[in-house]
């Protein structure tokens, strides 16, 4: 499709670029569908090898099928792979009941912090797009983040056209989002092209399936009969629920996530 490679074009270019502009860089990947499209995207970038670290933030609240889906595509694909967790709140038993704002702020935010702290990254490359919430849809394509790991979304860098301000002076790492531009669509539709391998959990079972994946206590199924790729596709086209509309809807009101992403939140 001329739309699809249209969008993968303008996104390995920006994948390149981050990668010719920065020291140390990182992926992140959830297991999900948008990060699983992003690390296909750089195994394609650099010719079927990611020449830097992926890594996975481990809340210890994950589905079993991320773990098993992660440990397998890992392996297939020779990932260099980086399991970040914040072992200190995991000690403390941090959880769901602390709430979410708080759960999520430890449990990813710091575990992640601790983790660029430690290697030495200083780029961290994400799968957000702006369709997905209204909060991603402020990010820029390079997003710096200063000394507090915060994201000023009130002060970001000018971005026109095809031509992106990559580095900044005031910053301890920045986040770079090369999909920012794709719909969900767009990625369902990779997926089918591409042939990609898919998170059984995305299929629906009994009339119920997940649309987003997240943290098990905070995600939910949507009812759905969509069990292909295909089907999905076809879904999506008609449908008018809210792609996360299965996560937890306390912690994705745009005040909580805008709150969450100004402190480091992915």
């Amino acid at each position: 499709m001329p739309e699809l490679k249209d969008l993968e074009d303008r996104t390995l270019y920006i994948i390149r670029e981050a990668y010719a502009k920065f020291k140390k860089p990182a992926v992140l990947w959830s297991t999900g569908k948008d990060s699983t499209t992003m690390l296909w995207l750089c195994r394609k970038a650099f010719l079927g090898k990611i020449p830097f670290p992926v890594i996975h933030i481990d809340t210890g609240y994950k589905f079993r099928q991320m773990y098993e889906f992660r440990d397998r595509i890992a392996t297939e694909w020779g990932l260099d792979l980086v399991v970040a967790k914040n072992e200190e709140a995991m000690k403390e038993g941090v959880g769901p009941q602390n709430g979410k704002f708080e759960c999520c702020t430890r449990l990813k935010t710091q575990a992640l912090m601790e983790c660029l702290e430690k290697n030495g990254f200083d780029a961290l490359i994400l799968a957000i797009r702006r369709d997905e919430h209204g909060i991603r849809a402020k990010e820029r394509y390079f997003s710096p983040r200063d000394e507090s790991f915060k994201w000023n979304y009130k002060d970001q860098p000018l971005e026109m056209w095809d031509q992106y301000q990559s580095v900044t002076e005031d910053r301890t790492h920045t986040r770079v989002h090369p999909i920012l531009h794709w719909r969900e669509l767009d990625v369902w539709e990779y997926f089918k092209q591409e042939n990609l391998p898919v998170n059984p959990m995305y299929f629906a079972k009994n009339g119920k399936r997940y649309r987003s994946l997240g943290c098990e206590p905070c995600t939910n199924t949507i009812d759905s009969n969509a069990s292909n790729i295909d089907e999905i596709i076809e879904e999506l086209r008609t449908t008018r629920i809210a792609e996360r509309s299965g996560r937890a809807q306390d912690k994705e009101k745009a005040f909580t996530m805008q709150k969450l992403r100004a402190l480091g939140y992915m």
